[in-house]
């Protein structure tokens, strides 16, 4: 059965989506930690991030970076957290969190609540 993340990717479910290549797709988490916080995952369907070939978890990483760089250039933030959990999906991601300071990646704390609006108008701004 197809995780969450691969029927995002496949289009069955909507996203909010920041970027995609032909290895990887980038969106926003509708549970954001801060303004922009995006989810980067790879299309490979692999569980554990760890468990990526070499080629795929790097390929992954460089794709993150441009996402990064475009999170520190269009959101107001002093860094951009790049987390690894990988308990909530079985399917591996990465989190690219705008901070402040370290308190903005306490995944304990109340999430942002977003309007549709909100989620498009950032989506929109992260993907120029």
């Amino acid at each position: 059965m197809a995780t969450i993340f691969s029927r995002i990717i496949a289009g069955e479910i909507p996203s909010y989506k920041v970027a995609e290549d032909e290895n990887y797709y980038a969106f926003l988490d509708i549970n954001p930690l801060t303004k922009g916080h995006t989810l980067v995952v790879p299309k490979q369907e692999t569980d554990y991030l760890f468990d990526l070939d070499d080629d795929t978890l790097a390929g992954m990483m460089v794709f993150a970076k441009r996402i990064a760089a475009k999170i520190k250039q269009k959101i107001a933030c002093a860094r951009v957290a790049v987390v690894v959990l990988g308990m909530e999906v079985p399917h591996a991601h990465i989190h690219l969190i705008p901070i402040q300071s370290e308190k903005d990646v306490d995944f304990h704390r109340e999430k942002l609540h977003l309007t549709p609006e909100e989620f498009r108008a950032i989506a929109a701004e992260l993907a120029e």
